[in-house]
């Protein structure tokens, strides 16, 4: 039998996982994913890990009200409200798209820029400032926030357990940061998914997860390997036009409520 064996939310993009028992689900995916994301204050465009490996050791925790809590090593906490709707819009590069959100305010821009070591700002996406999904896969309205292109990443145990063996070495399952971790399926499985059913919940699986250098990064202490791996594995053993695959890319048809243990239904 297939079950939903865990679940991780990434408040702030590109920072540490939040582990979850259960969570509610909204249009853009997990409620609270990926809401918050720290741009360059000149240019406006992201920032993440690829280019601030220190980025692993930031904690953001979702808050009841929507805020986030920053915490890092050698820092103290901040509490960060939600901003209001009369807060500064800022103008933000992210991939291909812009778009205008509202920026967290100075006492937020002075903490993360203190932590990144350059004048930075954070910023937060309502659901009514949302980008669409990435042209081609999908339908016309679907929404993202700061994920990458797609609300819910997805990976089969058996697949992280196929490539630790190809690599050589146990992986971490947050190297590739996923939402929802599915066990009981072969590995791979999840490539030949579209449709599944989790609780009262369906998810199309709309894309395979094109895999980065961030993949090379240890989530527990922001090194990098320095064979390259799992990249230069997956780069050799599971490479298709768009890049290198690993994980699935979803998007939930409705609003609705998962838990750890759920079965996992296969409908196409």
């Amino acid at each position: 039998m297939l079950r939903l064996s865990a679940l991780y939310r990434y408040p702030l993009k590109s920072a540490r996982a939040e582990v979850l028992q259960g969570i509610g689900l909204d249009k853009l995916g997990l409620e609270g994913d990926r809401r918050w994301m720290l741009v360059d204050e000149a240019s406006g465009r992201f920032l993440t890990q690829r280019a601030e490996a220190k980025m692993s050791q930031l904690s953001a925790l979702w808050n009841a009200a929507g805020g986030l809590t920053l915490d890092a090593p050698g820092h103290s906490a901040i509490d960060i409200a939600l901003p209001g709707s009369d807060a500064e819009l800022r103008g933000v590069t992210i991939w291909r798209d812009t778009l205008r959100v509202p920026d967290a305010g100075d006492e937020a821009a002075a903490w993360v820029s203190r932590f990144i070591g350059k004048p930075t700002r954070l910023v937060q996406v309502p659901l009514d400032r949302a980008r669409t999904t990435q042209a081609g896969y999908g339908k016309d309205d679907d929404q993202v926030a700061f994920a990458d292109g797609f609300p819910l990443l997805l990976i089969g145990e058996a697949s992280l357990q196929n490539l630790s063996q190809e690599v050589g070495r146990p992986l971490e399952m947050l190297r590739f940061r996923p939402n929802l971790v599915i066990e009981g399926s072969e590995a791979y499985a999840e490539d030949g998914w579209k449709r599944i059913r989790i609780g009262d919940v369906e998810f199309r699986v709309v894309k395979s997860c094109s895999r980065c250098i961030l993949t090379t990064i240890d989530p527990q202490t922001g090194e990098r390997s320095a064979d390259r791996e799992p990249l230069a594995t997956l780069q050799k053993t599971r490479a298709q036009a768009d890049g290198a695959m690993f994980g699935q890319n979803l998007v939930n048809d409705s609003n609705g409520r998962l838990e750890i243990g759920m079965p996992v239904e296969i409908l196409e």
